[in-house]
Order: structure tokens, then sequence, then C-alpha cells
């Protein structure tokens, strides 16, 4: 049997960098955008443009941000333990980015410090569709620096625009968070128990809207996603079986 030249098919390598630069930075561009709708709904919520800067330097992860901001500006003051717990519910998932990646990252208190901070889906997501560490790598810092600098300047953009544009619900602005997040979750909605977990959720934070504390029903919704999930409904219960990977 003639063996196969694999070294043959293999792009070269300043190939495969270029296109893992491309790919981060559209990421980077593509998810920097939002910061102008966060930067806005922090102004007319109530924070100061300052606040909302070093919210965004600080906790940097999108989907807490406005997570946050939604509850906070649904309840003020007496919602922000809510606030800062629905924030703190979704920023979880960085740990499991964090265990991911704490491999290809790597030893040294200074990188594993400033790679925590860009430790987000963009950055994980684009590393991981690499396939050698070198690209993945290349793949997180170009996709995590890029959307931390860009998310910030558009942050400050959108707070400093945030009087000028006035009401957000006048540019729809108020729509961009629930815009992201099914932008998000579409995707994943293609088995049963991902549909199951979706629309348990759903139906319990919108049942409970009208009756408790701005922040709390999302909770709720939070543990019973949980429930769904821990005990599989609806989920395909056969073992899993990885395809044969070719030495």
């Amino acid at each position: 049997m003639r063996s196969v030249d694999r070294t043959a098919k293999a792009e070269p390598p300043g190939l495969a960098r270029r296109e893992v630069w491309r790919e981060g930075v559209g990421v980077a561009v593509a998810t920097s955008a939002y910061g102008i709708s966060f930067g806005a709904l922090a102004v007319a919520s109530g924070l100061d443009v300052w606040q909302t800067c070093v919210l965004s330097l600080l906790m940097f992860t999108g989907g807490s941000q406005f997570a946050f901001i939604g509850v906070f500006s649904a309840g003020g003051m007496s919602a922000l333990p809510s606030a800062v717990a629905s924030a703190a519910l979704l920023g979880v998932r960085n740990m499991a980015y964090g265990m991911r990646m704490s491999p290809i990252i790597g030893s040294g208190f200074w990188k594993r410090a400033a790679a925590a901070q860009v430790t987000i889906d963009e950055s994980t997501a684009v590393a991981i569709s690499q396939s050698a560490r070198p690209l993945r790598l290349l793949g997180f810092w170009v996709t995590g620096i890029g959307v931390f600098v860009g998310w910030n300047l558009t942050t400050l953009l959108g707070a400093l625009l945030g009087d000028v544009l006035g009401d957000p619900k006048t540019w729809g602005l108020d729509a961009a968070a629930a815009a992201a997040f099914l932008a998000l979750l579409w995707p994943r909605l293609k088995q049963r128990q991902a549909i199951a977990v979706g629309v348990a959720a759903a139906v319990v934070a919108s049942a409970l809207t009208p009756f408790i504390m701005p922040g709390l029903p999302v909770l709720v919704a939070a543990v019973v996603a949980i429930v769904v999930g821990w005990f599989n409904w609806l989920g395909d219960r056969r073992p899993r079986v990885d395809p044969e990977v070719p030495a």
C-alpha cells in the first residue's frame, strides 16, 4: 500500500498564521461592535462614563455586563445584589474556559494572569479551533487582546454618545443584549436537550418576572436549567463513541 505524504498537504506555516490572524481580528471587530450598545445602555441605566468604563475594564465579559446592566436598570440600587449575582452566574463559564486553556497557555504567573483577563467565549473558540498549539496560542492572544482593546474603546464611545442618542429605545439599543444572547444561543439549539433547557428556563423566567424582584427570575431560571441539564431530560442517553483519529 502506498504511503501518504501528510506533510505535502499541510499548510505553509506563514499561511496558517495569517489565517489565524484574519480569524482573530475578524472576531474581535465583530464582537467589539456590541460595546457601543453596552456603553449607551450603561449610561442610560444611571452609571456615569467612568463607572461604565471601569466596569468593562474589570469585568470584561459581555454577557455578564449586559446582565448586570439589565437588572440594575430595572431595579436600581435595590436590585444591585441580584445584578451582581446574575453577572457572576454568567461569568462562571469562564472558569471552564480557563481549565480548557490552561495547558495551552503554559506556566508563568504574569502570562497566566494576563490570559485570565482575556479568557472569554471568543478567544477560547478561536484557540481551540486551531490544529496546533502555536496556532492556538496565537489565536487566543490575537482574539483576546483584540476584543479587550476594541470592547473598551467602543464602550467609551457608547458611553460618550449615550446622552447624545437620548432614549436607547429610539435606536433599538434596548434590544441589543437580547439580540446578542439570541445570536450566541441559536447555533446551539440543534438537539432536544438544548431546546428543553432553553424553553424551561425561558418559561420560568417569564412567569416570575411580574411577581419578584428584577434579577431573581434569571437566577431561578438558571437553577431550572441546571436541573434539566443534570438529569438529561430529552437528551441522547446513548454512550458517545469518538471516531478513530488516524495517526
